[in-house]
């Protein structure tokens, strides 16, 4: 398994403020998700799961993880988006099962956000 590379994560406090306020809103039953268009490059992924979500690290963690696998293994069909996850409380109640059900909803979503490919016409 490799890991998340750097360009495709959001690193910058400016990069979440950004989100924090964007008009491109997305709410699935335990995730709230924020994104905005890039101009150009792949879809990079910003998380938040804070104290309120669960009092325990290793449940926040587990849901971060879980998100980030999601992300992953759909990542090459969303279009160019800066997106922020925001995890809702009733996500640490949930079975990573749920979770990524939940995730594949909201991904699905998204990548109707994405143009067709162009089709390619031969004059012959």
């Amino acid at each position: 398994m490799t890991g998340l590379p750097a360009a495709a994560r959001l690193r910058r406090a400016a990069d979440f403020a950004a989100l924090k306020s964007a008009p491109g809103r997305l709410h699935t039953r335990h995730f709230a998700l924020r994104w905005t268009p890039r101009s150009a490059g792949a879809c990079r992924l910003g998380l938040a799961v804070s104290r309120k979500v669960s009092k325990l690290a290793v449940e926040r963690n587990r849901i971060k993880r879980t998100i980030r696998e999601s992300f992953r293994a759909e990542r090459d069909a969303l279009p160019a988006l800066d997106i922020l996850v925001i995890a809702r409380a009733s996500a640490a109640g949930d079975s990573n099962r749920g979770l990524r059900e939940d995730l594949q909803v909201a991904w699905s979503r998204l990548q109707a956000l994405k143009p067709p490919p162009a089709s390619v016409t031969i004059d012959g």
